[in-house]
């Protein structure tokens, strides 16, 4: 049984004319005439009652015919289904984020993913730190990252999102809480809440960066993983953090957030497989381009 003789029984069904129904399937009568008995006769039953005058369903091919109609419905879908995958509409998209990027970046990239690419599911990888997103873009558990430069592992492309400034995440009450802005230097003889040494955080880099130009090294208090930790260590009033800006964008309670007048700025970037072509991820640098979620480029980038 072939696929086609089940759309010609369709268009039959429908038309209840074997003319009318040749001449929607663009073909002519006697070959479907033909297509049909060869149909009945491998089905062992008769689907049509034929007359000189019309044509009518048996009550097995009112029974076929609820089956054909469901299986020709599912073919068409399928179709369709792998036509958009193959021009980056449908699929699954694995996204790692940092801690700070899932605050801010990832609301506006999950809207944007669902208005422009309605087929596509989101798998959410948060508080992935960039050496972390590296690895998993280098060996495909993700798709795209977004995280903060440098790249070190080759064979990455990127492009720039955002340029944040650094900011101080201090507890209520604290004497730098009712500031307009701070310097560096005021956090000399605090303790500071810093992601872990060995994690490789370029947050890190620039905040021990910012500290040395002001003359000290920060006291590294206490080392979390996540950036939700942090928030809530500051919170509990065990020291204080600077983390970028981003994290404005989900307040948290005991948490007071003022500006640095003289810290680095750290990049946030999408980064993605340089030998990537696939459709999806094509379709998603698109979206993001014509919304303009990306910044100058990066230099050297690959």
């Amino acid at each position: 049984m072939e696929l086609r003789h089940l759309r010609y029984f369709a268009a039959v069904a429908e038309t209840r004319h074997f003319g009318k129904a040749a001449q929607a399937l663009h073909m002519a009568q006697p070959p479907l005439s033909q297509a049909i008995r060869r149909l009945e006769t491998e089905l062992g039953v008769e689907l049509f009652t034929r007359t000189t005058r019309q044509v009518s369903l048996t009550g097995a091919g009112e029974v076929f015919r609820t089956d054909v109609e469901r299986i020709l419905t599912s073919v068409d879908e399928a179709v369709a289904r792998v036509g958009r995958f193959a021009t980056g509409v449908e699929g699954v998209l694995r996204v790692g984020l940092t801690g700070s990027a899932s605050y801010r970046q990832l609301p506006s990239l999950a809207r944007l993913v669902k208005h422009e690419m309605p087929h596509v599911r989101m798998e959410v990888h948060t508080e992935m730190l960039t050496p972390a997103q590296e690895l998993g873009l280098i060996e495909r558990r993700l798709d795209v990252g977004v995280l903060r430069p440098p790249i070190r592992q080759e064979g990455i492309a990127q492009r720039l999102i955002a340029d944040e400034p650094l900011i101080a995440a201090v507890p209520e009450g604290h004497w730098l809480a009712d500031a307009q802005g701070i310097r560096v230097e005021q956090l000399r003889h605090e303790d500071f809440i810093m992601y872990g040494a060995t994690l490789g955080s370029v947050v890190n880099d620039a905040v021990v960066r910012s500290c040395l130009a002001s003359g000290f090294y920060p006291h590294r208090a206490y080392e979390v993983t996540e950036t939700s930790a942090a928030l809530a260590l500051v919170a509990a009033g065990l020291g204080v953090a600077v983390l970028p800006a981003s994290i404005r964008s989900a307040p948290r309670e005991g948490v007071v957030c003022r500006e640095i007048e003289d810290a680095l700025t750290v990049p946030l970037a999408l980064a993605w497989r340089h030998d990537d072509d696939s459709p999806l991820i094509r379709q998603l640098l698109d979206v993001l381009e014509r919304h303009d979620m990306f910044a100058r480029e990066i230099e050297g980038m690959p």
